[in-house]
C-alpha cells in the first residue's frame, strides 16, 4: 500500500554492455515522444482526447501522451496511436507517415527498438 506511483510505471531499461549504471525511460516519456511526433504529420488533426494540433502550439505540448498506449514486447517497443485525420488527407498516406515518424523519433531520441505502430483513424476532422 506504500507503493508510490513511481514505483509501479513502466519503464524500459537500456542496458549498454561496458557502461556503468543504468538508463531508464518512463512509459509516459516515450508516449510523449510518440505524440509530438504524430503531432508533426501533415494530415493529423489531433490526438483521441487531445486538442487541435493548431491549438497545442498556443497552449503547450502538455498532454501528448493522450491518443498514446505504449507496450514493452520481447524488448521491443509497440506503440498505439488513436487519432484524427483532417479532411481532405488520404487516410492510409497520413497513417503510413505517423508509423514512420514515431518509429524514427523513437529511435533517435532513446535508441529503443519499435516492434509496431498500430494506428487507428478515429475520424475526420473537418475544416473550419
Amino acid at each position: 500500500m506504500g507503493e508510490n506511483k513511481e514505483e509501479r510505471e513502466s519503464r524500459y531499461t537500456i542496458n549498454e554492455e561496458g557502461k556503468t549504471g543504468v538508463i531508464q525511460i518512463a512509459d509516459d516519456v516515450v508516449a510523449s515522444i510518440a505524440g509530438l511526433a504524430v503531432t508533426e504529420v501533415e494530415g493529423v488533426s489531433k490526438l483521441a482526447g487531445n486538442v487541435p494540433n493548431d491549438l497545442v502550439a498556443k497552449l503547450g505540448k502538455k498532454n501528448l501522451a493522450k491518443g498514446i498506449k505504449v507496450t514493452l514486447e520481447e524488448g521491443l517497443v509497440r506503440v498505439d496511436v488513436s487519432m484524427y485525420v483532417k479532411f481532405g488527407y488520404n487516410i492510409m498516406d497520413v497513417s503510413k507517415s505517423v508509423q514512420e515518424k514515431v518509429k524514427q523519433a523513437l529511435l533517435n531520441m532513446t535508441g529503443l527498438g519499435v516492434s509496431k505502430v498500430n494506428v487507428r483513424v478515429l475520424g475526420i476532422q473537418m475544416g473550419d
